[in-house]
């Protein structure tokens, strides 16, 4: 699997979050809880090295009104963890894939790729342990925006969802990693309990590191409902068994 230069990197996984706006640096370091995996079902295969659905680690709770951001996770595990945005593309595969992998995702869906394609999606959620993440209605860049602007677009995304869905997501990913102030208070006010970007991703069947040139243990990896969905997830499953960590649910360590 092609390896990006270190050097590099940071300016690659800038493009992956569908724009060229690179996520900010600050991070605040903090979180709060999220539910287990929604809907797992009797047939889901959740053994691993712990019984998934489980809270493993605690995070700190919401300060000054903000969701906190999470870019990684700290721990001496080697557990992975995946994340998958937008929905534009509902590949038929995707299923099969996940079942047979047992990754357990969050999906940071967008309103605007769901709409008319709540069956798939809600196929997803209810039979691998994924978890629902909100990420706006229409995709902008929030960075800047007004305040009540940013909230529209985090709040209608997830009252969309619990009615379409059954489920109201509790976390929360700016589109292209872009946020101001006013995106962690609109996300509060929203009932989100953390903001959650990235530490790698998965372009084009290959993926690409942020730092050095293979996952390590905490990393949050970035990939899309792309055409290509089929090859980038491959592309993450094998990096992961090349790098010895085993992908577990993000919910569960941020309970």
């Amino acid at each position: 699997m092609k390896r990006v230069v270190a050097g590099l990197a940071a300016a690659v996984l800038a493009l992956t979050a569908c724009s060229t706006h690179a996520p900010d640096e600050r991070e605040s370091g903090t979180s709060q809880p999220n539910p287990a995996p929604q809907g797992v079902s009797p047939d889901v295969k959740t053994s691993g090295p712990y019984p998934f659905g489980t809270v493993q680690q605690k995070a700190p709770p919401i300060e000054n009104g903000q969701v906190p951001l999470i870019r990684r996770i700290t721990t001496d595990k080697p557990y992975v963890f995946l994340t998958m945005d937008d929905g534009a593309v509902q590949d038929p595969d995707a299923l099969k894939l996940m079942q047979e992998n047992g990754t357990h995702p969050v999906l940071f869906l967008n309103q605007k790729y769901v709409k008319g394609h709540e069956a798939y999606f809600k196929q997803i959620l209810d039979a691998t342990g994924a978890t629902l993440g909100d990420h706006t209605v229409d995709h902008p860049n929030l960075k800047g925006k007004p305040y009540e602007f940013q909230r529209k677009e985090i709040c209608n995304d997830a009252d969309d969802f619990q009615r379409g869905l059954g489920i109201r997501p509790a976390l929360f990913r700016p589109p292209f990693g872009n946020y101001d102030q006013n995106t962690l208070r609109a996300a509060a006010a929203c009932g989100m309990r953390a903001s959650v970007l990235w530490t790698a991703a998965v372009n084009d069947g290959h993926v690409q590191f942020q730092s050095g040139d293979k996952l390590k243990p905490g990393d949050i990896v970035l990939m899309h409902f792309r055409k290509t969905f089929k090859e980038d997830y491959t592309a993450f499953v094998e990096q992961a068994r090349k790098d010895g960590l085993t992908p577990v649910p993000l919910a569960d360590f941020l309970g």
